[in-house]
């Protein structure tokens, strides 16, 4: 359990809600900084499906828009880690994916209504609009509704093995948001996890989101000799659900001594990896050598540390790290 304490010296222990309500309030009145501003939180609970027949209430909608070629819409589930995984959140989230595919008129037309009602919502969609393929609002939900599959963001105060457990043995794209408060005093703290995060920490501010399709990732010797180029795959990777889709390639930097991207290949295939909410990418054919994309002395503290996006087109132009990530 994390405690935190100020620059007074004042000791932070984590808040315990009263119950999930409360919880939720917390999370719908600091929405924009948790799901991020590139977005709509639809705080409705209005029930979808038929009641025989796996009918949900979301707990809300969340419309990210950060991908104008691919925004995606989101069902929301809001808990309480003391809940049960198994029979409760497990349950919602394949309900959420059943009452889908029997209410996407209904969906639509509660989302619909909400937007038209409220005009910050208007006027951020309306301006997506114009900087997009899409020609209305119709043809946008449309899209999102009744082309896309279902995914799902649960937001919760603490994560689990177990939960991430249950999710791999679904077939849903499902992201976690972590997000747990903290007292003292009578004072509030709220520490989270960003939506996406992988995504928007370090961007490449030069290259724009939609073009986003190669993966990189950081390698030790014997994992990219084995791994990498042996057994051509990379496992174990964290990735959004909204990136599923667009990866085409994945990069290996090699870290120290060698400080370099040096090999990409082209992805086959996408899995969830061995009961976790992390995935395997599997190749479609063996890695291929490119000119070293190296570590510069402007770049330090850019070399990955973990999972990073670029384009496949801005890899093949770059000489060093500097010019993914400036």
């Amino acid at each position: 359990m994390y405690k935190i304490i100020n620059d007074k010296g004042s000791l932070f222990t984590e808040y315990q809600y009263a119950d999930e309500a409360e919880y939720e309030k917390m999370i719908v009145a600091n929405a924009e900084i948790i799901f991020g501003s590139q977005g709509i939180y639809f705080d409705i609970k209005k029930k979808i499906g038929k009641s025989k027949e796996g009918a949900a209430i979301p707990d809300g909608y969340y419309l990210d828009l950060k991908f104008h070629a691919d925004p995606v819409l989101y069902f929301v589930e809001v808990e309480l880690s003391d809940h049960d995984v198994y029979g409760h959140i497990g349950e919602q989230v394949l309900r959420f994916a059943i009452s889908s595919d029997m209410s996407r008129h209904k969906i639509k037309t509660i989302l619909l209504e909400d937007i038209n009602k409220d005009q910050d919502k208007l006027k951020k969609i309306s301006d997506f609009i114009a900087a997009s393929k899409y020609n209305n609002i119709n043809e946008l939900l449309d899209k999102l509704i009744f082309d896309n599959e279902v995914a799902v963001i649960i937001v919760i105060n603490e994560t689990s093995e177990q939960l991430t457990r249950v999710l791999s043995k679904i077939k849903i794209s499902a992201d976690i948001i972590e997000v747990q408060s903290y007292v003292s005093n009578g004072k509030l703290l709220h520490r989270f996890t960003p939506f996406q995060e992988d995504v928007l920490d370090f961007p490449p501010v030069s290259t724009d989101l939609d073009d986003l399709d190669t993966i990189v990732v950081p390698a030790k010797e014997d994992g990219f000799k084995e791994v990498f180029l042996g057994e051509k795959c990379w496992y174990q990777i964290r990735i959004s659900a909204a990136m599923l889709s667009k990866i085409k390639y994945i990069a290996a930097y090699q870290v120290a001594p060698v400080s370099a991207i040096t090999h990409v290949a082209e992805v086959e295939r996408i899995e969830k990896y061995k009961g976790t909410d992390k995935y395997i990418l599997y190749f479609k054919g063996g890695a291929e050598q490119i000119d070293k994309v190296s570590l510069s002395g402007n770049t330090k503290g850019k070399a990955p540390q973990a999972p990073r996006y670029t384009s496949y087109t801005k890899l093949l132009e770059a000489t060093t790290l500097d010019d993914l990530w400036k």
